[in-house]
Parts: structure tokens; sequence; C-alpha cells
């Protein structure tokens, strides 16, 4: 018989999650996947894995194995065993090709020998005068026997604590070449897989016969079972399954040998790029090592399976790293038969950093000359950007997901452009005093200077919803302080994206620095952006708070700018102008609703209720259509009050904001800081003391008096263009413009001078003066 089969005594019911464990289980995702695709053609993007059906996971000598070599890695196993079971509970059909028979037989056998040695030293010369043993060298075949047996039955302790049922299997090379074994096999593992049962497989390695050499590599019908490698493309080929995710000792595939200074991960191996892989040395165990693993994947990805190879041992993250895989994350090397025509964003951001040093060191006059001819293409241009941007509106309209704030956010027009036209010249000149303007200048000794100058932040990712206008506001920021630049829009706004990113590599060519600025335009998730932490120095969000909070939660390693949430408010204050705060309330909410400077919280001292200034400000907003929520104390003073608001912390993005009445300046003050977001909020009075108690009082990035709230905006500050508004208390704060993309090196200028100089014993003293710095003086 080819195979030897053992099954549970009891099959759990299909798709049933109420028996996994509570306590061991993790939170995976419960999202079912869509209907099986038809096999003969692999995925050809990561986010595609998601609809993966049937799935082999195949568990390396090094992943199963101890450090040691004696035994098995109980807990690395235990994680495993748990996203299998869990992905199988939730209706995919899972396979295991496993290692681990010869370390389980060999720790059970050295146990046996060391326990005999010692009995037959206890009986010839007593207890007290053992001699040290030694172990003799064990043959793997008796190891694979002695193992077998116990690993199988720790695979199925473990699998029944999430209600799972399993098999065990074991195949040699001749069980592929004989065609009624084959079909047998075949039978077997659909049977099992119909009874929802997780079959484990392993070479039959306690009689496996010698390798047959790598010639058949070549076809697509057969491959030589030599290790769990070939084992497990042979099964996926022949089980047609979706996805191979081959786990081992080493992240993936790497450009150079893995742990050398220059080596890369290669995220998309494509077939062709042999030559582009340097294999390292084996594992410390196993008879396969990279370069068999990525020929098993080639031929299986040549019989429509997926592959990834992915580290199985990393303590970071063996716990999860099959369910990053299916959930389409980067993890490991993909196995992909489709090549992108264009670059990989990894390419994209060292071709940005690249030219970006270029763009940096150009004369402070040609930054500004390419700001301008952006500024000149928007005008020139804009039927072709307005043309864009009306198939946007109309895909947009067409798909109904999205909010009317959002399609505004989207909407771009003749005035528009010209704005931005006009905030472009404006940021131009500005641009003249950004990089390598010294701040502070030392005389730290005699012929030792110092000096703190600005210079770029380096790459910035900015990561924008819906809004085409951010694209060349961000670009001539980033041009203006000499900053490398990747750009991801939202799908919604591809069209116009598209065309303003070319007009912006057409004004960057001008002084030969094209490559500065990248739009992302491959599948690439949020999630992975945000990893690229080796690449990127500044991610800067702009869109929903639900966007934002995403990428502060995703980012790993890289600072993130920007606010997560835009809830403003207005106070209106008992010595309030009826004019202003009417003029003031109607701009801060009507002017542009989704705004993120946008009135959302109008407060009402309590003095004003039922007096003609309240009556005004509520007819206004009703005239306007503005809907309006109570607050708590507010509906306690009306007999029929609007609806009650269910969060006083809402950013409502739309023609909506909810009142509340406080009882003074003060009580304004405590309510702003407990449910403000730190953005933006307004005082209307008449009382310079109370105002300037209220200015100094709240701690937002803008507080503003008798003024909208729609003021606080990089080109109306005169900024002349912004990335966004930053609610952070450290670097900038507010609308970001150009200086809040700066930062600063020290420059030290000598001639020879050593620490040693400056010791008791040296000829030198500190003198640590400060030399003026005439305004716009440059190192």
């Amino acid at each position: 018989m080819f195979a030897r089969l053992a099954l549970c005594s009891r099959l759990p019911p299909r798709n049933r999650l109420s028996y996994i464990h509570p306590a061991s289980i993790r939170t995976f995702s419960q999202n079912k996947f869509s209907l099986p695709r038809p096999h003969g053609k692999s995925f050809v993007h990561r986010s595609e894995l998601k609809q993966a059906k049937r799935i082999v996971v195949k568990l390396g000598s090094a992943v199963v194995t101890r450090g040691d070599e004696c035994g098995l890695a109980l807990g690395r196993l235990a994680s495993i065993v748990e996203q299998v079971a869990v992905l199988q509970n939730q209706g995919r059909e899972m396979m295991i090709v496993t290692s681990g028979a010869v370390a389980f037989g060999k720790q059970r056998l050295r146990h046996e020998i060391l326990l005999s040695q010692s009995v037959r030293q206890a009986l010839h010369s007593g207890q007290n005068q053992l001699k040290e043993m030694s172990v003799p060298v064990l043959e793997a075949r008796a190891c694979a026997a002695a193992g077998q047996s116990g690993l199988m039955a720790l695979y199925e302790a473990m699998f029944t604590q999430y209600s799972t049922c399993t098999a065990q299997i074991l195949v040699t090379n001749l069980d592929f070449h004989d065609e009624q074994k084959r079909r047998n096999l075949n039978s077997t593992l659909h049977e099992l897989l119909r009874m929802n049962i997780v079959p484990i497989i392993n070479t039959n390695d306690a009689v496996v016969p010698p390798p047959v050499p790598n010639s058949d590599l070549q076809g697509v019908n057969v491959i030589s079972i030599k290790d769990n490698d070939s084992l497990a493309a042979r099964l996926a080929v022949e089980m047609k399954a979706d996805l191979l995710i081959a786990l081992s000792d080493v992240e993936g595939l790497y450009d150079s040998p893995p742990g050398t200074d220059d080596a890369k991960l290669i995220d998309i191996f494509y077939p062709g790029d042999q030559q582009s892989v340097k294999y390292g040395t084996k594992s410390r165990v196993g008879i396969g090592g990279m370069e068999a693993k990525v020929k098993a994947a080639l031929w299986a990805l040549q019989g429509g399976t997926s592959v990834v190879i992915a580290s199985g041992t990393h303590p970071k993250v063996t716990g999860h790293v099959i369910t990053d895989i299916m959930e389409g994350k980067k993890v490991g090397t993909f196995f992909s038969e489709v090549k992108p025509a264009g670059p990989t964003v990894e390419q994209q951001t060292e071709m940005a950093r690249h030219a970006g040093r270029t763009l940096a060191s150009l004369h402070p006059e040609q930054r500004g000359e390419i700001i301008c001819s952006l500024s000149e293409l928007l005008t020139e241009k804009k039927e072709e950007i307005l043309s864009a941007n009306k198939r946007d509106l109309e895909l947009a309209a067409s798909s109904g997901r999205m909010s009317q704030a959002m399609i505004n956010r989207l909407s771009l027009s003749t005035a528009k452009l010209n704005s931005l036209a006009i905030g472009l010249r404006q940021l131009a000149v500005s641009s003249r005093d950004s990089v390598g303007r010294v701040l502070r200048r030392t005389r730290v000794a005699n012929n030792l200077e110092l000096e703190q100058i600005t210079v770029p932040i380096g790459v910035l990712l900015v990561i924008f919803e819906s809004r085409p206008d951010c694209l060349p506001q961000v670009s001539a920021l980033a041009i203006a302080s000499g900053n490398a630049l990747l750009l991801k829009g939202g799908k919604e706004a591809s069209h116009t994206n598209k065309i303003l990113h070319q007009l912006t590599q057409e004004a960057l060519s001008i002084h030969g620095v094209t490559d500065a600025i990248q739009l992302v335009s491959t599948r690439e998730e949020v999630d992975d952006l945000c990893r690229l932490d080796k690449l990127v120095d500044l991610i800067i969000p702009r869109g929903s708070s639900q966007l934002v909070r995403n990428i502060q939660r995703a980012a790993k390693g890289i600072p993130v700018l920007g606010h997560s949430e835009g809830v403003c408010h207005v106070y209106i204050d008992q010595d309030a102008s009826i004019d202003k705060a009417i003029d003031v309330v109607r701009d801060s909410k009507c002017d542009y609703p989704a705004a993120c400077n946008a009135m959302e919280t109008l407060l009402i001292h309590r003095d004003l209720l039922r007096t003609p200034i309240f009556d005004q400000l509520i007819d206004m907003l009703r005239t306007e259509h503005v809907k309006i929520h109570a607050g708590p104390r507010f509906a306690s003073y009306l007999t029929f009050s609007p609806s009650e608001v269910m969060s006083l912390r809402t950013e409502y993005g739309d023609l909506e904001c909810c009142i509340e009445v406080v009882d003074s300046m003060q009580d304004a003050v405590d309510h702003i800081h407990k449910y403000g977001s730190s953005h933006t909020d307004v005082i209307v009075t008449e009382s310079e003391e109370t105002a300037e108690q209220f200015l100094q009082q709240v701690d937002s990035a803008c507080v503003f008096w008798n003024s909208s709230s729609r003021f606080a905006d990089g080109y109306r500050f005169g900024l002349g263009a912004e990335v966004g508004i930053s609610t952070a208390r450290i670097h900038a704060r507010g609308p970001v413009g150009l200086e809040g993309l700066l930062t600063t090196k020290w420059v030290l200028r000598g001639e020879g001078h050593t620490v040693a100089d400056f010791s008791e014993q040296g000829s030198m003293k500190y003198l640590h003066e400060n030399i003026p710095v005439p305004q716009g003086s440059f190192s």
C-alpha cells in the first residue's frame, strides 16, 4: 500500500467554530472567501490570495525542529497548527507537508540508548562509578521509523484542541511513478478533504530510496520526490491546490546571501529571475536548501499553483505568518507568472531617494522654477485635468459607494485650479529661503565653528483619499523643501491623479529630476507601504479619520504626521456680536462642510438661550439646511429637541452639527479639551480679556478669535500650500507648509581639532560664543 492512513475516530462537523478552544485561539479574520476559481492559472497579485480555497502548508525541518536538532519546536509548531485549524474551520481545505520525524525519532532513540547504557554500567560498575556516556551516530532511516508515530500523535493532540481531525499519509517517490498508486493517493486525499480532515503528509523516510536526478524538473507532470519541497510541489499540483505556503528558516528569497549587508528581500519572484538570486548555505537540518525550494516553487507555479516562501521560525511573525499571507500582506516572497510593466514600489522609492538628493542640491531658484512651471501647467492643461476629473466623478457616481462629502472632495473646478496655481507661485517665492538656511552659528573654540542648517527630511510618503488637488500641493512642497516624494492616491481619483503626476514630472524634467516624485500605481496595500521603514522617513496621511487611524496603527518605525479627526468648535460667548456670530458660524459650517477645518460643534453660553442671537443662529442654520443634533445639556432645555447627539466627538463632514450649552468661557475650554481633536477652535466675543484667556488656554493647533475656523489652511496662512494639518505636539503643528518638511543637521568646521585638546592637560578651551546670523544667510 502506498500510504498508511490514520483517521480520528470522531469527525467534526464542517465549519463549526464553537469547538475552537477560547483560551488558545487568536483573533483572525472570519471573512469568507469567494467561490473556487478554475484551476490552471496561478494568482497574479498577493491581494488575490484571499480567494485561495485549497492550500498546502509545507513545514521545513528548520521550522519543526529545535535548535539542538533533537526534538521538536513545540511552541512554534503549536502556533502554526492554530493558524491552519482556524483556516480549516473557515471552510478552506488545508493540507500539511511536514518534516520532523527524524528529529523526533533521534530524540527518542538518544533517550533509549542513554538509558540502556546507564543500566548496563550500573550492573557492571556500580551506581557510583558511572562513566561518561557517548551516543553513537544514529542512522536517519531508523530515526524516522522511531519518530513517525510520535510526530503524528503530537499533531493529533494539537489539532484536537480545535476540534479538527487529522490523517497521516506516508509516501515515497515510487508511489508517484506507479499510475495506480497515484490515482489511489489522489482519491484518498480528496476523500479526506471532503470529510473536513486535514491530511498530514510526509515522505516515508524509513524506507525512502536514493533520490532521482533532477532531469525530470523540466516536465510539468513529473518531479522527483527527493525532499519535502518537491513533495509539497508535486502534491499541490496533483491536488490542484490554489496556494502552496513553504515555511523555512529565512524570510524568503534575497538578491544576495541572507545576512550580508546588501541583501534585500525579493517581494515578488518571476520565472526567469533566477539570475537575480544568490543562495546562501543550507539550513542546519533538512536535505533541500533554498535552491531546491525555488525549483520546486517554479515547478508548482508552472502547474497552476501560487507559491509563497516565508519564515516559519521568526518569533515575531510565526504566530500569524500563514494568516498574514492569506490576507495578502507582504510576507516572504510571492511567486508570480505575470511581471508588471512598471517598477515595484521599493524600486520607485529608491529612484525617488536618488533623484531627491539631486533635487536638494539644486539652487533655490532652480527649485522655484520647477514650481512655477507646475503652476503654469495647471492653468495651461486645465481642460485635460477637468476631463480626467469628470471621468472619475462619473465612475464614483455610478458605483454608488461614495458619500456626497467624498464626491465633493474628489471634484475639481476651474476656480480650484486657479487657486492652486496662485498658491504654488507663492510657494515658489518662499522656497528660496528653505534648504541650507543657517539657523544658528557658534564659535566652539578658536578656528572651530558650528552651524545648524535646514535640510530635507528625506523620502516622504503621502497617502491621500479623494482629493486630487492634494497632489500638486504636496508635490510643490516636496520640491521646495528638496524632499523625495512617494504618492499613493485613492483609486477613485486615479485618472485625475495620473494626469497631475504627469504634469509634475514634466515640470521636474526641466532640471533633470523627474524621478524625485513617484506615484504608486501598483496594487499596494496601505499596510504594506507603512512597513517600508528602511526606505521612507515620514508618512503624511490626507483623508478620513479612519484612514489616518489605520495608518497610525500600521506604521512600523516610521513617524506619522497628521490628525485623525477634525472636531472643530465655535464658542459663542455671552458678549458676542450678533452679526459676527452669524457670519463666523455660517462660514465655519457651510462654506465647505467636508473640510477637516469645518465646525462640528457649536458651543453657546447659557445666558444666550432664548435671546435674539440664539434665535437668529438657529434660523440661519435651518436656512442653510444644516441638520442639528442636540448635546445632552442643550436637549435638557428643550421640550421638543432635535435628535440627541450619539457622541460629542463626532466629525460629521456634512451639513450637520452638534449644539451644546456651556456655563462660561472656562466651561467651553474644558469641553473642547475633553471632546475636541486639537485641530481648530474659535471664540466669538467682544471681550478682549475673555478672548485672550481662551486663546492662551485652548491647547489646539489653531485657536481663533472672531474668525472662521476655515482659515486653518496653509494657503490662507500664506504658506502657499500645505501637506496637511498636524495636531501633534512635536515637530510641525497646525497647517504644515514648507518649514514643517525640513529638519536640521549640524556642520562643524575645524583645523585638525581633537577632543583631547580640550582635556585638563590640553592646550585649548571651549568658547561657545554665539555668532550673529544675518537674515537669509545660507551655508
